[in-house]
Formats: structure tokens, C-alpha cells, sequence
């Protein structure tokens, strides 16, 4: 699931990629909006407030609007540098780093996000966090599929799949359809769980409240275990066959 990059990946890595993290996007998504009141897997909203605020001389708010964006950044910046960094001794295990800070954030999050102590300032610091993690999240996603998935936000994926519809209408080869329905497919596979992630987490808010984030952290869990699984599996098929 998250070993394979580029060229080595197939469609049946990016749909189980794509429908796991995609949920886990609708979970904490759907808890921010519900505890904070505040969107906190992407940050197109975010800049449009920053420059309402500006317009309106509320530079306070604003500087928030804009951290909210910055800390995204940071979280995408920190996973692609660890990705980097990991790769140089060992590429397999490149996504091991970034999905365990995703999960230390959350479970810090869950813990702490409702408490007078660490995450104060109103909740502000609580959502700076949900958003550092899901930066770490799409750009993670984003690096081990080479753009093709993206989980955290649905913007860019209702435009591709409005193209790729339209496109049905013209491209008549065979290879073409076969390419477009499976690309329809895979983005409709990210809207249906970002959905189920949200529709689940609004109904397990109701009784857990904030550790909510720790049902995301168990499906990150459950997909590193996976996917060392695998690959121990692998490994061991491999020294049986040269044996």
C-alpha cells in the first residue's frame, strides 16, 4: 500500500491507499468541524478568511487564518523531508516516519485538544495540529502516488472527475475508456469513504468527542502493520524460491 511508488504501483495499491486515507480525512474532518468549528484537513477556506480579515483590518484574526495555512505547509514539508530522509538508507520503510508523527499528532490531539492545558488559545492550537497532520497525510499520499490520490480535501478531485466524465462522451478506444473508468473509479472510491469518514466520526463524536481521532489512528496503525506484513511475507516467499 505504501511501499510501492511510481511506476512500481497498481490500481489495486492506490484504491486500497485512497479509500483508508480518505476515510481517516472524513473522520478528522468531520471532528474538527464538530469540536471547532473549524476545517481542518485543507486551507482553501482558510486563505480566503485570511484575506476577508485583512480587508476588514481584524489583523488577530487574519495572523490565525494564516498560521492555519502555515502549519499545513509545515506538516507537508515535514513529510516529504522525512520521506527523503528515510530513503537514503532505506526506501521500503520511507513511509514508516511520517504515518507515526500523523499518529502522535492525533493521539496528542485526542487527548489533550479539550483540556485547559497544552491545546489552548481558544482551540487554536488544537486545529494547528489536526492541520500539521493532515499535511503530513496528502503530502504523503500525494508522494507514494505521484499526484494520482490525494485524501485529505475534494476540491481538485470533483474537477478531475467532471473532466473525466466529459471525456467518456469523446474518447472511444477501448485502452482510453478502460484508462478513464478506472481513473472514475478510484476518485469516486475517495468521495464515497472522505464521506463515510465524516458520516461515522459525526455519529462517534456523539460518544467519544475528540478521541474520535483515535479510530484514525487505529486504521493508520492497521495499515503500517499491513503493509510490514507484506512485506515480510514477501521476503521470506523470495528466500524460499532462491533456495
Amino acid at each position: 500500500m505504501f511501499r510501492h511508488k511510481g511506476k512500481n504501483r497498481t490500481f489495486a495499491h492506490n484504491l486500497r491507499l485512497a479509500t483508508l486515507l480518505s476515510f481517516v480525512a472524513g473522520l478528522v474532518n468531520i471532528t474538527g468541524v464538530l469540536a471547532l468549528k473549524t476545517l481542518t484537513t485543507n486551507v482553501t477556506g482558510h486563505f480566503a478568511f485570511f484575506a476577508e480579515e485583512i480587508m476588514k483590518h481584524d489583523y488577530t484574526t487574519a495572523i490565525t487564518f494564516l498560521v492555519f495555512t502555515l502549519f499545513f505547509l509545515l506538516g507537508s514539508f515535514l513529510s516529504s523531508f522525512l520521506e527523503e530522509l528515510i530513503s537514503l538508507k532505506n526506501p521500503d520503510l520511507s513511509h514508516i516516519f511520517p504515518i507515526t508523527l500523523e499518529m502522535v499528532i492525533l493521539i496528542a490531539v485526542g487527548i489533550f485538544g479539550t483540556s485547559s492545558g497544552l491545546f489552548t488559545l481558544g482551540g487554536k492550537l488544537t486545529a494547528f495540529f489536526m492541520l500539521l497532520a493532515m499535511g503530513i497525510q496528502n503530502s504523503l499520499v500525494t508522494n507514494i502516488s505521484r499526484s494520482t490520490v490525494r485524501t485529505t480535501h475534494l476540491t481538485g478531485l470533483f474537477t478531475d472527475l467532471g473532466i473525466e466524465i466529459s471525456q467518456l462522451f469523446f474518447y472511444k478506444k477501448t485502452e482510453e475508456v478502460k484508462k478513464l473508468k478506472t481513473s472514475i473509479f478510484l476518485r469516486l472510491s475517495i468521495i464515497t469513504f472522505f464521506f463515510l469518514g465524516c458520516f461515522s466520526g459525526g455519529i462517534i463524536y456523539q460518544f467519544l468527542a475528540m478521541k474520535t481521532l483515535f479510530i484514525a489512528v487505529l486504521c493508520l496503525f492497521g495499515a503500517q502493520w499491513y503493509d510490514y506484513f507484506r512485506l515480510k511475507f514477501h521476503l521470506i516467499k523470495r528466500k524460499t524460491l532462491h533456495k
